[in-house]
């Protein structure tokens, strides 16, 4: 398990500034096994720290992009209706009995995995990045807060899939809405503000460091 030295180096290396505080919150969240809830007003690096933090890991970034009127099925799976049609008609003509095709058609290969499911069916544990959750509802969130805790979820014509890898969560929150007690409890907490002056230029050059052709490439544009 890394501590929060080594964290703080491995994200400076990939140009992004960490103080104790912040590489102490990803320590205990890699320890406790528990989300980090980060909030912040928008463009401090949040979102960026998710994938610094699976970069350093070695490991995949899942991003659900949360948004007003996000449901637990747009999050979580959907089937793939028109192979579904398709395969029906063809196992018709090839002469499969009506059980065959349900059962075919109501199989993986038709199931189309949205990123709560991808991260609960990985190999190996992803980082889960669940992006301003404070643009979704409270019904989505609650949803959330069930699946934070059993990590699994029943799909009714295939049954109940367990994670077998426990995504490492990261939750972010611009804060235009408060949050509920229930999600603040189960999660690990961290305020990002904006930089100081000397904070940004600390910045700066990690960047310059991190990638300096890149950089050179950006200020010729």
């Amino acid at each position: 398990m890394m501590d929060a030295p080594t964290l703080r180096a491995h994200f400076r290396a990939r140009g992004f500034i960490i103080d104790d505080a912040f590489a102490t919150a990803l320590q205990l969240m890699l320890a406790l096994d528990k989300p980090l809830l980060i909030e912040g007003p928008a463009g401090v690096g949040k979102t960026a720290s998710a994938r610094i933090l699976a970069d350093t890991l070695g490991t995949r970034l899942i991003r659900l992009q949360c948004y007003e009127g996000l449901d637990a099925m747009s999050a979580l799976y959907e089937w793939n209706y028109p192979r579904q049609m398709l395969h029906a008609r063809l196992s018709e003509s090839g002469g499969a009995s009506p059980a065959q095709r349900e059962a075919e058609i109501f199989s993986e290969s038709f199931l189309i995995k949205r990123p709560l499911l991808q991260a609960i069916t990985e190999d190996a544990a992803p980082v889960l990045l669940i992006d301003e959750i404070d643009r979704a509802d409270e019904a989505f969130e609650a949803f959330l807060l069930e699946l934070l805790g059993e990590w699994q979820i029943t799909i009714p014509e295939l049954g109940t899939i367990r994670a077998t890898h426990k995504p490492r969560v990261v939750i972010t929150s611009n804060r235009t809405r408060e949050l509920s007690d229930a999600l603040r409890r189960r999660c690990l907490f961290l305020w990002l503000p904006y930089p100081s002056l000397d904070r940004e230029i600390e910045i700066v050059k990690a960047q310059v460091l991190a990638c300096p052709s890149g950089w050179r490439h950006r200020s010729r544009g």
